[in-house]
């Protein structure tokens, strides 16, 4: 009688049921208990609502007429219609279905129906801290006991008196977080962007897991391309290596003190990330000439060297890391080859940080268990003891 063969796994594996580092980095979300971006602070107005997602999670971000942001869950408690498909009422959201009405704590306020003689009952969805900072609406999707204990990143560069000339790009892919730190990290990837040419020949020359970060240094050359390279202020600007940094769950760089960014990436799910890069520029020089271009102009430039040529190349990112998303899903059983060493650092503190998150949730909730279970007898037997095995509490 001939054995039926094995079926080959449907798909990539779960994180419980990762074989590998690359398997796991590519199943761990991210921690929730940190502040995430989910849409720009003005793309939302008075009486607007949206939706977002954070690792599956639905989230109906409003503004109230008293231009307050407040987030829900996205669910009626009733009939678990999404509330991004109701109304701003004042300060309220109103599911469109039956008129359940929620304040931005989720509590139902009012119901725009016969209650059947009912008393009102206590109803209530979750709610999220949510601000703004740096032109973008955060919220909280973890505990928000810890929302105060977590701090947005500081770009004093755009909060000052003078504020450095800035780029703003966002783009939603169909890849996992973990690919795009990956990709825009690792330097060695310079061929993809050979028309662009934003660095070349790089050569990792520091490299090292701090805490819950990983930094590391690439002696290469910055800022090259037919059009902005001429605006690069070589000068001024020590152009030859950059420092980069994945302070999880962010990701920045600096070149030289004058050209930094910053990455911030909102897991929407296991396959689909909204990335929101910021890139701001302190000095810029007028091509063919030692002169620095003044500040005043240093924003309309900016804003048409990002359309010319900071967006078409992410966007190169942005195929590269979802066609290795593909090949991923389709090739998850390959060996892993992987040459630089700080991809391997991003991707063990990705799947760290993402293990402690898990054992958080199963800690709290044998607590919870703990709490429900009826105190034991005095002289009872510990349930699920046997063959003189200690019972676990």
């Amino acid at each position: 009688m001939n054995t039926p063969a094995a079926r080959p796994p449907a798909g990539p594996p779960d994180f419980t049921t990762a074989r590998h580092k690359r398997q796991r980095a590519r199943a761990a979300g991210m921690d929730p208990d940190y502040w995430y971006p989910v849409e720009y602070d003005r793309a939302v107005a008075r009486g607007q609502v949206v939706e977002t997602r954070f690792w599956g999670r639905s989230i109906a971000v409003y503004r109230g007429h008293d231009g307050v942001l407040r987030a829900l869950e996205n669910r009626c408690a009733h009939r678990q219609l999404k509330l991004s498909g109701g109304e701003v009422d004042g300060c309220h959201l109103t599911c469109t279905y039956h008129g359940w009405t929620y304040d931005g704590d989720g509590k139902v306020v009012h119901y725009a129906h016969d209650l059947f003689g009912r008393a009102e009952p206590e109803v209530r969805i979750t709610g999220y801290p949510v601000t703004t900072r740096h032109g973008l609406i955060w919220i909280f999707p973890g505990d928000p006991a810890r929302a105060r204990d977590r701090a947005i990143p500081d770009i004093p560069e755009l909060d000052g008196p003078k504020p450095w000339a800035r780029i703003d790009a966002d783009y939603t892919w169909r890849a996992h977080h973990s690919m795009i730190i990956d990709n825009v990290s690792d330097f060695t990837h310079a061929y993809l962007h050979r028309k662009y040419r934003p660095f070349w020949d790089a050569r990792l020359t520091h490299c090292e897991a701090v805490g819950d970060s990983v930094r590391l240094t690439y002696r290469t050359k910055i800022g090259g391309g037919r059009v902005t390279g001429r605006f690069v202020d070589r000068e001024r600007v020590d152009t030859t290596s950059i420092d980069l940094a994945f302070d999880y769950p962010y990701q920045r760089s600096d070149t030289g003190g004058s050209i930094k960014h910053w990455c911030f990436v909102l897991p929407m799910d296991r396959t689909t990330t909204r990335v929101f890069f910021v890139f701001y520029f302190d000095s810029l020089t007028v091509p063919g000439t030692r002169l620095r271009v003044p500040r005043p102009l240093m924003g309309p430039l900016m804003k048409a060297a990002g359309a010319l040529a900071v967006r078409p190349l992410l966007r190169e990112d942005g195929d590269a890391v979802e066609a290795e998303q593909r090949g991923y899903e389709e090739n998850f059983t390959s060996p892993v080859v992987e040459l630089n060493p700080a991809v391997h650092l991003f991707q063990d503190l990705t799947v760290r940080k993402w293990q402690d998150h898990l054992d958080r949730e199963r800690e709290a909730a044998e607590r919870r268990t703990a709490r429900r279970r009826p105190p034991r007898r005095p002289g009872a037997p510990a349930p699920h003891a046997t063959d003189g095995a200690p019972a676990r509490d």
